[in-house]
């Protein structure tokens, strides 16, 4: 499973507050559409409520999607997902990695060129680099750190680099040829009427920029 992340183009991540369908709508449509890993985020339930709902994302997402579990480790670990997903201020890698095994996926949110570096350095599979842009969906207290950073942090580590904050179809495509290897967009996708037809596109435009 930790070869296909070089696999990956556009990264899902649930954000059901703005969904129109809910959660497992949106993994379905999104795995028809070529998503090859979705984040499992979800704030407004309780663990039992999770675990049920993480369970039916993990089938849909099976052989055809990496799925990963936002924060939560117990989670990850109840549904035997595919990894988790780390802020800076959750559980540090090393830790993470003692309770997951050495198998699974742990990538890290990141802001700097120093925090890439040390995420890389223990461990972690993938980052996310966030917010290159600005975003509504998350009120982030971190200043837009630009496209330019993803050139600098692409020359020093060599894991992938998922673009994260203020993505759209508009810009997908400079993040790809920055460096980044995926990129995330939440409110474009998950807060359409067709998150297949957004998703395709998503993909699309970032396997163009891929190959130029």
């Amino acid at each position: 499973m930790l070869n296909k992340l070089g696999d990956i183009d556009f990264y899902l991540v649930t954000w059901s507050s703005i969904s129109k369908k809910g959660n497992i709508s949106d993994v379905e449509n999104a795995v028809d559409a070529g998503c090859r890993i979705i984040q499992y985020r979800e704030k407004n339930k309780d663990t039992k409520q999770l675990i049920t709902e993480a369970k039916k994302l993990k089938e849909i997402c099976k052989n055809k999607a990496i799925f990963i579990v936002n924060d939560n480790i117990e989670v990850a670990l109840e549904v035997n997902a595919d990894g988790v997903h780390l802020g800076q201020e959750d559980i540090d890698i090393n830790t993470a990695r003692k309770k997951l095994g050495k198998n699974k996926i742990i990538g890290q949110t990141v802001h700097s060129l120093e925090e890439a570096e040390n995420a890389e350095k223990e461990g972690a599979n993938y980052v996310g680099l966030a917010p290159i842009f600005e975003t509504d969906t998350k009120k982030d207290t971190i200043s837009p750190i630009g496209k330019e950073t993803i050139k600098e942090i692409r020359d020093k580590i060599n894991i992938p680099i998922v673009a994260v904050g203020g993505i759209t179809k508009e810009n997908v495509k400079q993040v790809i040829s920055t460096g980044a290897d995926a990129a995330v967009s939440v409110s474009s996708v998950i807060s359409s009427d067709d998150v297949f037809r957004e998703v395709r596109r998503f993909i699309g435009l970032i396997r163009e920029a891929k190959t130029e």
